[in-house]
């Protein structure tokens, strides 16, 4: 009995935290999607190549999906927006410390540029029913930020360098798949916790 007091008094309290969140000012708000830009260019940091793709592994998905279940549409793709936007300002926040134009015309602009959309998609599944912060439509809801990504960046990829579809999966998915499968995991499990109906 006591076991289903606690449980309830996390559920209310995670629905008040999540209320007060969607209840807050424009400038509280915006603080909250700087911290998730900033959270995106930390992990761009967190980066290692291999031999086959010019593309690193970083953390960056990550942060992204969860802008987007915390934050929802606009503000999470806006955190990105803001990114996106210190990089172009010529901030070291890119991967390998690098800001300004030349990174996003190089081989990993087309997934700085999916970042924007990747958050809208997640943050728009995720809040748009109350149910679908279920956990099985939360995994999907991030699973379709990460095919996001990838459109955009396998996409571009395949502009910049003239490649096939396939060999534009080969080198600017396929080798990813795996390592975002885990992100998806991290992520899901905190917005899981932390979301009010995400049973």
């Amino acid at each position: 009995m006591s076991d289903i007091t606690y449980v309830d008094r996390y559920r209310r309290l995670r629905l008040r935290a999540f209320e007060q969140i969607g209840s807050l000012a424009f400038a509280y708000k915006a603080i909250l999607a700087v911290s998730f830009a900033v959270l995106t260019a930390l992990a761009a940091q967190v980066k290692f190549y291999i031999p086959f793709t010019p593309v690193p592994f970083t953390l960056q998905v990550f942060p992204v999906l969860l802008a987007g279940a915390f934050l929802g549409k606009y503000y999470g793709s806006a955190s990105q927006l803001m990114y996106l936007s210190m990089g172009l300002a010529g901030l070291p926040v890119f991967a390998n410390m690098r800001g300004g134009y030349a990174v996003l015309l190089g081989p990993t602009g087309g997934y700085i540029i999916g970042f924007v959309f990747a958050a809208f998609v997640v943050g728009h599944l995720i809040h748009s029913k109350r149910n679908a912060r279920s956990t099985p439509k939360m995994i999907l809801a991030m699973a379709a930020g990460i095919g996001v990504i990838y459109i955009f960046g396998a996409g571009y990829l395949a502009i910049l360098f003239g490649l096939s579809v396939r060999e534009a999966f080969v080198m600017g998915v396929l080798p990813f798949i795996g390592v975002d499968l885990l992100k998806l995991a991290a992520a899901s499990g905190m917005a899981r916790a932390a979301l009010p109906g995400s049973e």
